[in-house]
């Protein structure tokens, strides 16, 4: 973790769940403690209001998976950024690899969406990753670069924006990079907010996401500029979510 830097556990719920298992697991979620770490589930779309009434009178933060660029228009199915902050929101998590490989996002789309997260006074958490292929090849570090630099808007830094590296082929698969390969990645990524956002840069949290467990948290989490997790499979129990969130 960053030094005094406060770690952020963010459970990404996906395509997952009914409404009745949606609001069951935020209520567990907001019964638990995790002492000096920031709590954030980001549930399915047509969830977002009742979890939000199950996390009332909690610290648990809500969060969306997604929003477009624009604030309104004729853009069927999708949804904007300040209607998820009428509802509140308080993150959007954006440029997920899943939704760059279903949806064929790009950079410069993600960019876009981080600037009317800002607009609408959410934190964007931003995804980042590479394949593979880019591993295996020893392109790793200069992909995630490269998406950096074209997916943070200028207003990233102020507003306390969030970037998550999740190796693509780790999502779900069980399978996580090495504590070596974890660490320089994150420091790379440190590297390149400082050169982007100068000393604000210093500070912004880096999430890990990819198979993150709680066999394996406390390990990974204390890997320096580790400031948290981004979680899937194992946000959706909510003892192994809070199990997580207290391996610091």
């Amino acid at each position: 973790m960053t030094p005094g830097v406060r770690p952020l556990i963010a459970g990404n719920w996906k395509m997952n769940g009914t409404l009745a298992e949606a609001i069951d697991l935020a209520r567990a979620v907001a019964a638990g403690e995790a002492p000096g770490v920031d709590l954030l589930v980001c549930p399915p779309f047509p969830h977002l209001v009742p979890v939000a009434g199950a996390l009332l009178k909690s610290e648990v933060a809500l969060g969306a998976q997604d929003c477009h660029a624009a604030a309104s228009g004729a853009h069927t199915g999708d949804v904007a950024a300040p209607m998820l902050a009428d509802l509140g929101a308080r993150y959007v998590i954006l440029g997920h690899s899943e939704r760059r490989a279903d949806h064929g996002e790009s950079d410069a789309i993600v960019r876009a969406k981080a600037e009317a997260a800002l607009s609408a006074k959410l934190v964007p958490v931003v995804c980042v990753g590479e394949s593979e292929a880019q591993r295996l090849a020893g392109e790793a570090e200069a992909v995630v670069a490269t998406q950096l630099a074209g997916s943070l808007p200028d207003g990233f830094a102020a507003a306390g924006g969030v970037v998550a590296y999740e190796p693509v082929w780790a999502i779900g698969t069980g399978r996580t990079p090495t504590e070596a390969d974890i660490a320089a990645m994150h420091a790379r990524i440190r590297a390149e907010l400082q050169r982007a956002f100068g000393e604000a840069g210093s500070k912004l949290r880096i999430l890990y996401g990819g198979s993150l467990k709680p066999g394996n948290a406390k390990a990974i989490l204390a890997l320096p500029h580790v400031d948290g997790g981004l979680i899937g499979g194992a946000s959706l129990k909510a003892a192994d979510f809070l199990a997580i969130a207290t391996a610091y």
